[in-house]
Order: C-alpha cells, then structure tokens, then sequence
C-alpha cells in the first residue's frame, strides 16, 4: 500500500498528510475550499524546508517528495485510485457520514476508510456505508510529524485484515500504535477533555493565572504541554464540539466548562484565530 487520500487539509488533516509524504507515501489532500488547500500547502512546504534545515530529512529527499503530493478539492479525483482514505474533517458525526457515503461511491472496493475522530464511535460512521469491515478509526496526536501515538479503534464489524493492515501503515510511518475498544472519547481524549476542563473551570474561578496552572501541569506531573496550551493547539472549538459530545453520552462530569463556550462565541478559537486562553497575535 504506497497511496493515501486524505479528506481536510485543516490542523490535522495537512499534518497527516505530511507525515505520510515525507515517509515515502503519495498523498491525495482533499478539502472544499480552495485556500485551505493553499495554506496546506504552504504548510507543508514549511515543514519540508524546517525539517532539511534541521538534518531530520535529506534536502534531496525533501525536494523529491513534493512531487508526490497532489492539492484537489475534487474529492472524487482524489480518492479513486487510493488504497486508505483518512478522513480528518470537522468532528460532526453528520459530517463525517456524510464524507463516508461519498467515498462509498468513488473508492475502490478494497480501499479502507480510517475516520481521525477524536472521540466518536467508528461504528455509527461505518454502518452508512456498505463495507463496515473495512472502517476503521486512526487517531492522530496534534502536531502529528512529532506525537508518537496513534489510536487505532476498531468498530463493531471492522475485520482483522483491516486492523492488521492499518497497524502495519501506522508503524510504517513511526508511530506507535495502540489498540483501544470503541467507547466514547477512547482513552486519551476521555483524559485530555477532564484535565482541561478543569483547569478552565479553575481560570474561571480564579484559582490562578493560565500561565500558571500550565506550568504546574507541566512541571509538577511533566506533562509535555499545559492544558489551556494544548486546547489552544487544538482548538477551542473543536474541543467544545469533543466535550459536548462526551457530555452527552458520558453525563455530568463532562459539561464544558462555561469560560470554554464563552471564548468559542467571542471567537476565541485558540492558536489558529489568534487568540484563546493565549494571545498568538
């Protein structure tokens, strides 16, 4: 297997992307919108070009790669001859349906389909489609060229074969992977949304600054991140989506917290706007 398609070319979508190019992959980027492709692209190339200067890559093989990944917002023409589809769009379950029904009708039979949700069921995604056995979820860690996990969660009809090969892929590209029985928010996402949660709560109620409360998680448990840190990478929105859809299928202890909900209005989105529980501006 040496060709990849994946759907969203956002934070994670362009971070997988470059993770497989640069391991030897051809790379299918997909997404709607034209300027996220370009910023895609323009992202990756940064990368290409931070990671030859730093000696993680040959120049020689930096430049060569470039030519294996192709831009579409066609998502037809970028997922019809690829063997592994990763789907890394926003986490909306109806969006994320929606997306398999087309790769329904453009992938080849054998072609697997690996949705990056965070945390929500890979079997609910896959029981629209017609080859269940063939889905599967491939959770990916922000930023992906450096997070050594994947999250490999099986749904109810997922085979082995695709299991297999999907634990195959991921080694293949550096990572270690981790096989997790289907429940809402897996392991890491079930962990990352409480402890951040609860240090929003707690810069809401005063208890210290975000800086500090960073630091403590950070140097006190030796976190490689603070949490306010890490929400911010990852988006404040896209971790309000996480924690209402853990609230409602796990209960109480999930409620986001109330300071999360009033940045994502305020536009408060986190790295990527700018602005969150840091200025980026």
């Amino acid at each position: 297997m040496n060709k990849i398609a994946v759907i969203g070319a956002g934070v994670m979508g362009r971070e997988i992307a470059y993770t497989f190019l640069i391991k030897g992959y051809e790379v299918h980027l997909n997404d709607l919108q034209n300027e996220a492709l370009e910023d895609a692209k323009n992202h990756i190339n940064l990368l290409l070009k931070k990671s030859s200067d730093k000696g993680f890559i040959e120049k020689e093989h930096a430049n060569a790669v470039k030519s294996n990944i192709y831009y579409t917002s066609d998502i037809k023409e970028a997922v019809s001859s690829t063997q592994l589809v990763v789907e890394a769009v926003v986490e909306v379950i109806d969006v994320k349906i929606d997306i398999f029904k087309q790769l329904e009708k453009y992938c080849p039979k054998e072609t697997i389909f690996a949705t990056n949700t965070s945390t929500m069921s890979p079997t609910e995604i896959a029981a629209q489609t017609s080859r269940p056995d063939k889905c599967i979820a491939m959770h990916f860690f922000n930023p992906v060229h450096k997070m050594r996990l994947i999250e490999i969660v099986r749904g109810l009809e997922t085979s082995d074969d695709t299991f297999n090969t999907v634990k195959i892929i991921g080694e293949s590209i550096g990572k270690i992977v981790s096989e997790v029985n289907e429940h809402p928010g897996f392991v890491t996402s079930r962990m990352n949304c409480l402890i951040g949660n609860e240090a929003m709560n707690m810069v809401m109620e005063g208890v210290a600054s975000v800086e500090n409360i960073d630091n403590a998680i950070k140097h006190g448990l030796n976190h490689p991140m603070g949490p306010l840190e890490l929400a911010d990478l990852v988006g404040l929105d896209s971790r309000l989506k996480n924690m209402e859809y853990l609230y409602k299928t796990l209960g109480e202890k999930y409620r986001p917290s109330p300071i999360l909900r009033k940045y994502v209005k305020a536009g408060r989105k986190g790295k990527k706007s700018g602005r969150g529980f840091y200025n980026y501006e």
